[in-house]
């Protein structure tokens, strides 16, 4: 009798934290409610939402991504771009480079054949029509072994699994062609470090079901890397690809840059080696990557792995020197995050950036703060970074014509017995709210998801602010600017078009338009304010020519107007 009083008491305490909506969600989903976290926070007032074991550490699969792409925008910027340096070791004259050509990565994880164009074109005008010697490849920015997969699980060759390389291409896969009308396969650069295995039987069948794809494995134990292509494939099927972890990225990136050369008439003689810089070498040009933002976006919206720990890397080099390691990218991160309070004290563990691992470890809580951190620091630019309900990336589909499409930015992770979501959400009355529901259970994946998506849309459909039932914060109202006389407002406190300046500092967001005397307070102050209607009345202090001078002004508009002032970018 005891235990079943005790095990009664336990769940009223779990839900007790919970609005009866949310409560009734997850008693719906039949999950066990120790295996949810459940993290809400309304961002312009700090008012928990829902709590729900948010201090118990989980894995977080691919949602830790959110803490990596933070913590590497925070030290370099949204208009980062990684650099690939090409140097000439040698004399250049009528055209012919006596000597090497000599390529430098820096780990830009997103150099592909699309690149080869720009990077011929420079080669071209700087007057070189030959090189009489090698071409060296210097891969020493990173210090990560020579690993070709994570071997994380039974499909260790796809493309998620890849490992990072300071010289990376094409994000280290292999993509081979077949064409069933011809029977015959190809390699889509001619790289002749590995070798494909043809054992495709082409049938007269319907291209549909099992004769719609041929299999393919991988064997690294040859002296050539195999690719091997077998199963039955129609040959009715149009032609198909196969991508996977074969080649070393530094060959597949010679062969293609030697193919790219050869095909405007510059050739070759020599071959590629693997050396550092050398002393005296005359750098020719850089090649840059598309500004980080991009690179986050593509991290977070399609959870790219090896963008992940590719970001990790560089991160901890450019704050603890090159070689990059993981050690020192994940000492990097955690101290950033910390050093903006957006890691709270509690076991926290990171191991390649990227969560595919078993060993990492987060809390709701922890990762609430990280997404509330970003929010105020980097505002809507950071919010597009994440996938966008319904729209793009991993929920593009989850919530098309769901409440929560476009109103929820979110970021996904997925391993077996796990499947956690996170981000923000924006309600009907238009404010926004962090939100981490992390599912790690046995009982089903699949209802976790249905949880998730329950609540998700739930929130984004209300019209006022669903508060934590029996907190404090739940009796008291939200704080609203006093609303603005039936007067005439003074000529200060009418609407103004956005003053010049990217950057705005956001101290108000209410329902009813503010009144002169608050205005007049930050015109006392000293302070340019701007009035916008966007389904709330907000109040922005600016704006200012970038974020350094904004973050300056913030401490002390957070001191005497309001300690949730944030940052946003227009």
């Amino acid at each position: 009798m005891r235990s079943i009083i005790l095990l009664w008491l336990s769940v009223s305490l779990w839900l007790f934290a919970l609005p009866p909506d949310i409560a009734h969600f997850l008693n719906q989903s039949k999950l066990p409610s120790k295996d949810v976290s459940i993290f809400i926070k309304e961002l312009e007032t700090d008012r928990v939402v829902a709590s729900l074991n948010a201090g118990t550490t989980r894995q977080p699969a691919s949602v830790i991504k959110v803490a990596t792409a933070y913590g590497a925008l925070l030290k370099l910027g949204f208009d980062y771009r990684w650099p690939t340096e090409f140097y000439l070791n040698g004399y250049l004259r009528s055209g012919k480079l006596e000597g090497d050509l000599v390529i430098k990565g820096y780990g830009d994880p997103s150099l592909s054949s699309k690149d080869l164009p720009d990077i011929v074109a420079q080669i071209k005008q700087s007057g070189i029509r030959q090189i009489n010697g090698d071409v060296i490849i210097d891969r020493s920015y990173f210090d990560v072994g020579d690993k070709d997969s994570a071997h994380f699980d039974n499909y260790p060759y796809s493309a998620y699994n890849a490992m990072p390389d300071a010289m990376m291409f094409n994000e280290r896969t292999t993509t081979v062609g077949i064409t069933p009308r011809n029977r015959s396969v190809y390699k889509e650069i001619e790289d002749p470090s590995y070798k494909v295995v043809n054992k495709v039987k082409f049938v007269d069948r319907s291209c549909r079901g099992k004769y719609a794809w041929a299999g393919s494995k991988v064997e690294m134990q040859s002296p050539l890397p195999q690719l091997i292509l077998q199963g039955e494939l129609s040959k009715h099927c149009k032609e198909r690809k196969v991508c996977m972890i074969v080649s070393k990225p530094y060959n597949a990136f010679y062969y293609a840059l030697k193919e790219a050369l050869e095909d405007e008439g510059i050739t070759i003689s020599g071959k590629m080696r693997l050396s550092r810089v050398p002393g005296g070498a005359k750098l020719l040009f850089t090649h840059y990557s598309e500004p980080l933002e991009a690179i986050v976006s593509e991290t977070l919206k399609e959870s790219n792995n090896l963008y992940a720990r590719h970001l990790l890397l560089l991160t901890g080099a450019k704050i603890y020197g090159a070689p990059a390691t993981v050690e020192k990218g994940r000492k990097a991160i955690t101290n950033l995050l910390r050093t903006q309070h957006a890691l709270p004290e509690g076991e926290f563990f990171m191991e390649n950036g990227s969560g595919l691992s078993r060993r990492s470890k987060m809390s709701a809580r922890m990762l609430g703060a990280v997404y509330e951190s970003a929010y105020r620091i980097l505002g809507e630019r950071w919010m597009e970074t994440l996938s966008i309900g319904g729209k793009d990336g991993t929920i593009k589909k989850r919530y098309r014509y769901k409440p929560a499409q476009n109103r929820s930015w979110m970021k996904t992770g997925t391993l077996k017995y796990v499947k956690n979501i996170g981000g923000y959400v924006k309600n009907r009355a238009g404010s926004y709210y962090s939100v981490v529901i992390l599912v790690n259970t046995r009982q089903g994946t699949f209802r976790g998801a249905a949880l998730q998506d329950s609540i998700i849309n739930w929130l984004a459909q209300t019209k006022k602010a669903p508060y934590e039932s029996g907190s404090k914060s739940a009796s008291a109202a939200p704080e609203e600017i006093p609303a603005a006389s039936p007067k005439q407002p003074s000529p200060a406190s009418q609407e103004k078009k956005l003053s010049s300046g990217g950057y705005y500092i956001q101290v108000a967001s209410v329902t009813k338009r503010p009144d002169s005397h608050y205005l007049s307070k930050l015109e006392k102050a000293g302070l340019r304010y701007t009035v916008v209607h966007e389904e709330r009345y907000k109040v922005l202090i600016g704006g200012y020519p970038d974020r350094e001078s904004a973050q300056s002004a913030l401490v002390k508009i957070r001191q005497k107007f309001n300690k949730g002032a944030f940052i946003v970018a227009r």
